[in-house]
């Protein structure tokens, strides 16, 4: 069980810093704008739901070994509803409406979500050592 909750953990803390950091930087540099922005919007939905469901899995699989850090996946899954149900679609109003200043804070608060799940997982991961 502690085999799968480590992969579990790691494939959730890879498959974010890919998406963050390789897949949301190249669409924005391989395609125009007005497709980029797009095919950004469309993808973030699913992105959210891979967080929200390997956070939880790995909460779970965690629960027997390590309360600590089945505690953060479940942070991790509990903080992503809020942030796909209620944040990503402000930010995209805000960008259909051109309010510009409230992009920018909003978007500005999704990073720091998601760079805070990240460096949790980075900590769970890190207590397997």
């Amino acid at each position: 069980m502690e085999t799968l909750a480590l992969l579990v953990s790691a494939l959730l803390f890879g498959g974010m810093v890919l998406y963050a950091f390789g897949f949301a930087a190249f669409v924005f540099t391989a395609l125009p704008a007005d497709v980029a922005s797009p095919t950004i919007r469309r993808a973030f939905p699913y992105f959210y739901l891979f967080v929200l469901g390997v956070s939880a899995l790995a909460a779970l699989l965690l629960l027997a070994g390590d309360l600590v850090s089945a505690s953060v996946m479940a942070v991790i899954a509990l903080s992503t509803i809020p942030t796909r149900q209620v944040l990503m679609p402000a930010i995209n109003r805000a960008t259909d409406e051109g309010r510009k200043t409230q992009f920018k804070v909003l978007h500005g608060l999704s990073v720091l979500i998601t760079l805070a799940h990240i460096a949790g997982a980075a900590y769970v991961l890190a207590r397997f050592v």
